[in-house]
């Protein structure tokens, strides 16, 4: 897999079908002259759908799909035939994407479950035939209605990866390395900052039958939440994990202040973040010898779990293991593993992705507006989409 095949953010345009209009025929025959009104009423538009999908793992097939549209409902015809519903669109998406209103940022749905369904716009209904409006006072009524407006809404998908586990940590920490060490995933390991550039999933083995997703993000740097560095971009696949292992290495300055910075940066982009359960690990413990651990332990964070772990050697990865399951598993965690989605900000927004022409204007289409309609007008005879025979 390509390392740009991995996309977790892109803007589309989406628009259900509008209804169509129901008919205000009238019935005529050899021997009923005044058969009285037949007019079917209309079919409701296409609905905008997003169902998960347990094997995409990435937004790319709509980075080449922008615009995305239902078909309309087709017109009411005689004998009170009703129209032909429009067509649904569906969109397939990986598990863990969330849609927010482009225009305002507001969180509107998410996809959690493989084959969930969400309606995200949903179509027009369809206008009623003019039979329906027959009565003992009115038995020939010449007016049926329209069908209801299209909805049009460009949106933001975001796709935020299900792990159990989340590294942060400052670039070069080791949390590449401690992955690897940790489960079968390969991601890529250099001696410079910023060697990762995507998130990257391992499946973590514990005890022989039981494991946990761990998930690893490019490194953050202090001021991150004003775009430094990779900025917050990346955060957003943190958000869902249950617990948060912060790795800090050993031959760090200082570890307390380390800590301070990435747990500032994470409340930056979502306060709820502090909520999460914490656990610190000490990284390249094995460049320190048992005096040298002693004066780290005085001066780290309180009120943390800590463990001393060096994935090249293998020290305390059991010990991590053990603490991270308890914590994964603990009633305190549980109680707090709901999240609330923050709405998308200037900071979290690429806009790169949002610059797009994404309009089109279509001269053949109706520009509805919301207004309530007036039964006594003339409006109902006027209307271009019934006919009448």
């Amino acid at each position: 897999m390509a390392d740009s095949n991995f996309i977790d953010y892109v803007k589309i345009l989406c628009r259900s079908g509008k209804g169509g209009a129901g008919s205000r025929h009238f019935h005529r025959a050899k021997y009923l002259p005044k058969g009285g009104p037949d007019g079917g009423n209309g079919g409701r538009g296409g609905h905008i759908i997003l169902k998960g999908n347990r094997n995409m793992w990435t937004l790319l097939p709509l980075r080449y799909q922008r615009h995305i549209f239902a078909t309309d409902g087709e017109h009411g015809g005689e004998n009170r035939s009703t129209g032909k519903d429009g067509e649904d669109r569906i969109i397939e998406v990986p598990v863990g994407t969330v849609v927010f209103d482009a225009d305002s940022g507001e969180f509107l749905c998410e996809v959690t479950e493989d084959g969930q369904e969400v309606k995200l716009l949903r179509g027009g209904k369809g206008g009623l035939g003019n039979w329906n409006f027959a009565t003992s006072t009115n038995r020939a009524p010449r007016y049926a209605q329209p069908g209801q407006p299209a909805i049009e809404k460009s949106v933001i998908l975001e796709l935020k990866l299900l792990g159990d586990v989340g590294l942060v940590g400052f670039p070069n920490a080791g949390k590449s390395t401690l992955l690897s060490a940790m489960s079968a995933a390969k991601p890529k390991i250099g001696d410079y900052p910023f060697t990762t550039m995507e998130p990257s999933l391992g499946i973590v083995d514990y005890r022989g039958d039981k494991s946990f997703v761990m998930a690893d993000i490019p490194g953050i740097i202090e001021g991150a939440s004003e775009g430094k560095g990779l900025g917050l971009r990346f955060l957003r696949h943190i958000e869902r994990n249950a617990v948060l292992l912060f790795l800090i290495p050993a031959d760090s300055d200082d570890i307390k202040r380390d800590y301070e910075i990435l747990l500032n940066e994470l409340k930056e982009f979502n306060p709820e973040l502090a909520d999460k359960g914490r656990v610190l690990a000490i990284s390249k413990s094995d460049l320190l010898d048992d005096e040298l651990r002693e004066e780290i332990s005085k001066e780290l964070p309180e009120g943390i779990p800590t463990v001393f772990i060096s994935a090249v050697t293998g020290q305390g990865l059991t010990e991590l293991k053990d603490l991270l399951w308890r914590e994964i598993n603990s009633d305190e965690n549980k109680a707090k593993s709901t999240l609330t989605h923050r709405d998308l900000n200037v900071k979290s927004r690429e806009p790169d992705e949002d610059d797009f022409i994404f309009r089109q204007d279509d001269d053949s289409e109706e520009d509805f507006e919301d207004q309530e309609i007036d039964w006594d007008n003339d409006f109902w005879e006027e209307e271009d989409s019934l006919r009448e025979e």
